[in-house]
């Protein structure tokens, strides 16, 4: 289980993360919703460790995460794999190469970079990317895809690095509605398949409502709301996003989704941790 206790970021006078205790349980699919600047994409950095512990402590097991450096954190970092909005890739290299190089927190770091692959490592890689129906692909360039690709290409990478936890900041935030539904369809069968809880940090409650089992809302660097997506009232909204309301709500997406998700996620029975 992840442990997150009163846990406090701060950038010069401003406090980004405030205190938020928080518990994941294995196998959970958690939508983090709030506000451009409510401290999303900090607290997923703080959990990876791209950016260090001010005050409190994140425990995964008996792992004190902000602890680690050296070897023991780019361990972490392979366990707790992360996908940006902007998809990382090497543009100019092609898929199958940019899938094998989520084996650099697990494998050394010389062969990686001259791309000296084993036989498995390429099998495995090709797996990853049949996975997310991108084997075809697999010699392009990656900048020849589009944005939707590119991102689920961002997803294979994290699968070669065998994480027991994915942290997606913001990943269809740049995404037309139909590839937004293909990313998050992509992570929520790699939640339910592999059991690899999958904290995502998303814009619109609409995706988050649609897709995960539990919500979790901030607000000025605090947890507000912490249950499931049929708990999201109107008032607990109106708390998270303010006068932003409106702006959280992408209709083209909910109908996108709905065409594929008749049953919402929050339907479904699962144990919340508070």
């Amino acid at each position: 289980m992840l442990e997150l206790r009163k846990v406090t970021k701060r950038f010069g006078d401003t406090i980004a993360v405030n205190a938020v205790s928080l518990d994941f349980l294995p196998g959970q699919m958690v939508g983090v919703i709030g506000r451009s600047g409510a401290g999303k994409s900090t607290l997923l950095r703080l959990i990876n460790r791209l950016a260090s512990v001010g005050e409190g402590r994140i425990v995964y097991g008996d792992t004190d995460v902000g602890a680690l450096d050296g070897k023991a954190l780019r361990a972490w970092r392979a366990r707790c794999a992360m996908i940006f909005q902007q998809f990382n890739l090497v543009n100019r290299l092609d898929v199958l190469t940019n899938v094998m190089i989520g084996r650099i927190g697990t494998a050394a770091t010389l062969p990686v970079m001259f791309k000296r692959f084993s036989s498995a490592d390429r099998a495995n890689a090709a797996l990853a990317l049949d996975r997310l129906d991108l084997l075809s692909q697999a010699l392009q360039r990656a900048d020849t895809l589009s944005g939707g690709q590119q991102q689920r290409v961002a997803i294979a990478r994290a699968l070669m690095q065998k994480p027991s936890l994915i942290l997606a900041d913001e990943p269809i935030a740049s995404l037309d509605p139909r590839n937004a539904r293909l990313v998050m369809d992509a992570l929520r069968t790699i939640n339910k398949q592999d059991k690899i809880t999958v904290i995502c940090n998303l814009h619109t409650l609409d995706a988050a409502r649609a897709y995960c089992d539990r919500i979790v809302g901030m607000a000025q660097g605090r947890v507000v709301f912490d249950g499931t997506p049929n708990q999201l009232t109107s008032s607990v909204i109106q708390q998270i996003y303010g006068d932003d309301t409106d702006m959280a709500v992408d209709e083209s997406l909910t109908s996108t989704m709905a065409a594929t998700n008749p049953a919402p996620a929050g339907e479904r029975q699962m144990e919340v941790a508070h």
